[in-house]
């Protein structure tokens, strides 16, 4: 990984490349902590972090010099120019689209040239190597095993929010890393909500229950959705369950290397363009996932992405309904030489609790 980012400096005519984002940073070093700073160069690469890391900076980035900021500058940034400066480098790369406009200020406060770039590393992390590819293997694994018990804790007058608590607490409890970020519980009508924050409304008979979640396992991420009924399912929700499910379906069989982005797109509307619930689709229908949870290549109708072997993408359609009530299957696919693989094997049937 580290060579790579060189090998592309050296071709770019780049002498140095300061990395603040966080995954990112985790990807070039290994580093798993906070607080942390890259500055790549041709000869040397410095690990910049605060006096509470060094210690565990010194454990995870072997081949680094590692840099205390306080020590050398009143800031991070003023630490990167200083070093800059005493290398005597005529440029120096950064992350435009991650630094803040006061890092930015503090940074050309220099005769060095500083080149903005957009995308670069994160272009290198949409393919996965085997290593990647395991992590986010397990992670998918210890999702499935999730749901297998809070299906079990489903019920009428329980809240969103103590669903959402469980649920993390399954993943952690079958093997994910102990920083869970965010996850979508919503009941009911709440359920039409593309990114609803789980709340104190109690589940109710006649429910639909919209679980998307994930964990991290070494850093890397599952993201899954399951939407489950609490009762007996009406023939409207069965109906758009059964469109949701068909719309996944399509889409994941285009889903495979050197297919573009736009055509799995076109497969996922296939089952509802002639239907009166097509205009309740959203057209976001995937990305890429790995450090982070939304991760090049994204799924659309104005993506021009073209499907690699090793990318690890979501496939996710919906249909969301306002005042009624939204479905949403969501599955991880790993696209193969010979096809793809379902990293998800939850059931994709609906489930009447």
């Amino acid at each position: 990984m580290l060579n790579q980012l060189i090998n592309y400096l050296n071709e770019n005519n780049i002498e140095s490349f300061f990395i603040s984002r966080p995954q990112n940073v985790r990807y070039v070093s290994k580093y798993t902590g906070d607080d942390s700073y890259l500055l790549i160069t041709r000869n040397e690469n410095y690990f910049i972090t605060d006096p509470r890391y060094t210690e565990q900076a010194g454990q995870e980035c072997h081949g680094y010099t590692i840099v205390n900021w306080r020590e050398q500058g009143k800031t991070v940034a003023s630490a990167v120019k200083n070093i800059v400066e005493s290398l005597n480098l005529k440029n120096f790369a950064f992350e435009s689209d991650f630094v803040t406009h006061n890092v930015y200020n503090e940074l050309i406060k220099t005769n060095v040239e500083a080149i903005p770039l957009i995308g670069v590393i994160e272009k290198f992390r949409s393919v996965k190597t085997p290593e990647e590819i395991y992590n986010l293997r397990v992670a998918c694994q210890i999702a499935d095993r999730a749901f297998e018990r809070i299906i079990k804790d489903i019920r009428v007058g329980i809240t969103e929010k103590e669903l959402a608590s469980r649920l993390q607490h399954y993943m952690v409890m079958e093997g994910s890393d102990t920083k869970p970020y965010g996850n979508i519980l919503i009941s009911g009508k709440r359920t039409s909500l593309l990114h609803g924050i789980p709340s104190n409304k109690t589940v109710e008979y006649g429910d639909f229950v919209l679980m998307d979640y994930g964990c991290q396992f070494n850093g890397y991420m599952s993201d899954m959705t399951r939407t489950v009924v609490v009762g007996k399912a009406t023939p409207q929700q069965r109906e758009v369950y059964e469109l949701e499910k068909k719309m996944l379906e399509d889409a994941t069989k285009k889903m495979v290397a050197g297919a573009k982005a736009t055509e799995v797109y076109e497969a996922s509307i296939e089952a509802i363009k002639d239907t009166k619930y097509f205009e309740y689709h959203y057209n976001g229908i995937g990305h890429g996932i790995g450090l982070y949870v939304h991760e090049i290549p994204f799924m659309g109708p104005r993506s021009d992405e073209i499907l690699q072997v090793n990318n690890v993408i979501t496939i996710e359609p919906g249909i969301y309904i306002p005042n009624w009530g939204g479905v949403r299957i969501e599955d991880q696919v790993l696209i193969k030489e010979d096809g793809n693989e379902l990293l998800t094997n939850s059931t994709r049937e609906l489930i009447e609790l």
